[in-house]
Parts: structure tokens; C-alpha cells; sequence
């Protein structure tokens, strides 16, 4: 009787990371190129186009999955880049969100904390604050790229490539975690995303590590980034304290009681389905 095929597992490293950021910029490249072309050739400018940001953010992120792809993962295993979205039972659910609206009550205590004002957050702040507001004032873009693509995207490149090719490099889980949030916090390139990046990249890379499926940090990714919007959209804010005109302390304590009670709950395996796929 023939032995079955044992199939490579792809791991992230240096040439990982090079593939990334490659594809990335290359595809980044490529619209830069379109929109040059059509200012030349059509005389319009996509960049005053509420569609360029999805166009050049998709072309940047799928040219950074199909690099790692094509370069690192087929070589290694000789299969495509393969990933699992499966569902899991309602109680998976009913803990998880709690446990991350908690740990978002927490990161904006925390963030609020950063210093917006004095000689060099002054600045960086201000500069911060009018490269947002210069990404589009259209609501309907901004839902599609933050709580759609955003979340769909970077789950992938963060926990499905970076974290799942650590894991599969033989890091122990707390490590991958770690190291898969400290670098989705980095690539947000201010101190103020990067604190909730982190704490929210963490708990997006225990449920992941936990079930085993994308689908549900992508979840969760949408459903922070779907919170956000709908308080900028209501109150101009991405605090919940402003909106509901509570202490940033009271938030703090409710964030501590929400994440503590449902991590231990989803940590203890308390009716949870593990996908083991």
C-alpha cells in the first residue's frame, strides 16, 4: 500500500515578509500607473475618485497575497495558499464579540492616554488627523473599506499568512500572536492606531489560534472597525466615552469586567467549537 503524500507547511520569514511587502508596493505601483495613464490620456485624475481607495487598496493587498503565494507557498508545499473559513456554533459567538468590545474599551482608555498635543505628538497628531480626513467624505466608501475590505484583507496577511507561518515555523502560540499584532499595529504608522492595533490584533490571533478559522476575526475585525464608523458618523468621534458622555475610567472598568469575564469563559473552552481543521 503506497504511503500518502506528506504535505510541506509554509512558514513566514524574511522572504515571506520581502514577498509581502513587494506584492504590496507592486500592486500599489500598478494603480499609480492607471491613474497616471487616465490623467494623460482620459484627463481625469482617479485619485479625487472616491473608488480609487478601494481600487488601490484591493490591488495592493491582493498583490501581496498572490506574491506569498506564488513565492513562498507553492515552492514550499506545492499547493496554493489554502484558508479556513468555517462557522462555528452560536455560543463561539455570543463570547467572543463581549470579549471584544471589552478589549476596545480598554484600548481606547489606553490610547486616550497618548499625548495629541506638545512638540512632537503636536505635530505628528495634526498631520495625522488631516491625512484621514483627506481620504474621502463619501460614508458608503468609507463602510466598504473599513468594515469589508479592511478586515477581509488583513486578516488574512496577518493572521492567516504572518501569524499561521510563524505557528508552522514551530513558535509557540503566545509568540506568534505577539508578533503577528506588534506588526499589524506597525503598519498603521501612528502611535494612537498602533496601542488598539495591538491589543485588537491579540485577541484577534487567540480566537484564531483557538478555532482555527478566519472567518471569525474577520468578524470581529469588521464589527470594530463597523463601531468605529458608526461613531464617527453620529458624533464626529471614535470615543466611546465622548459619544455616551461617560468617564474614560467607567469605560475602563467596563472594558476590564467585559474582557475578563469572556476570556476566561471562551479561554476554558465553556460550550465552544473548536475546529481542529
Amino acid at each position: 500500500m503506497e504511503d500518502k503524500p506528506v504535505w510541506k507547511k509554509f512558514v513566514f520569514d524574511g522572504k515571506g515578509a520581502l514577498a509581502l511587502v513587494g506584492g504590496f508596493f507592486a500592486g500599489s505601483a500598478l494603480i499609480a500607473v492607471l491613474n497616471v495613464f487616465s490623467v494623460f490620456v482620459f484627463k481625469i485624475n482617479l485619485q479625487y475618485q472616491d473608488y480609487y481607495l478601494l481600487l488601490a487598496n484591493a490591488a495592493g493587498f491582493l498583490s501581496a497575497i498572490f506574491a506569498f503565494d506564488y513565492f513562498v507557498c507553492r515552492p514550499t508545499t506545492g499547493q496554493k495558499l489554502n484558508f479556513n473559513f468555517s462557522k462555528t456554533n452560536l455560543m463561539t459567538y455570543l463570547l467572543i464579540f463581549p470579549m471584544m468590545l471589552g478589549m476596545m474599551f480598554i484600548a481606547e482608555f489606553i490610547t486616550s492616554q497618548i499625548p495629541i498635543t506638545g512638540p512632537f505628538f503636536g505635530g505628528y497628531y495634526q498631520y495625522f488627523s488631516r491625512l484621514m480626513d483627506q481620504m474621502t467624505n463619501d460614508k458608503a466608501t468609507l463602510i466598504v473599506l473599513a468594515v469589508v475590505m479592511a478586515p477581509l484583507f488583513e486578516e488574512i496577511v496577518f493572521r492567516g499568512i504572518i501569524m499561521k507561518g510563524l505557528l508552522n515555523k514551530g513558535l509557540k502560540p503566545k509568540t506568534a500572536i505577539i508578533i503577528s499584532a506588534v506588526v499589524f499595529g506597525l503598519v498603521h504608522g501612528n502611535p494612537w492606531q498602533f496601542v488598539g492595533a495591538v491589543l485588537l490584533g491579540s485577541v484577534l490571533g487567540l480566537v484564531y489560534y483557538k478555532t482555527k478559522s478566519l472567518l471569525l476575526p474577520i468578524l470581529l475585525h469588521a464589527f470594530n472597525n463597523l463601531c468605529s464608523s458608526i461613531l464617527i458618523f453620529y458624533n464626529k468621534t471614535e470615543s466611546f466615552a465622548e459619544t455616551f458622555k461617560m468617564s474614560e475610567w467607567l469605560i475602563l472598568a467596563i472594558g476590564i469586567v467585559l474582557f475578563t469575564t469572556f476570556y476566561l469563559l471562551f479561554t476554558k473552552k465553556y460550550r465552544v467549537h473548536y475546529n481542529e481543521n
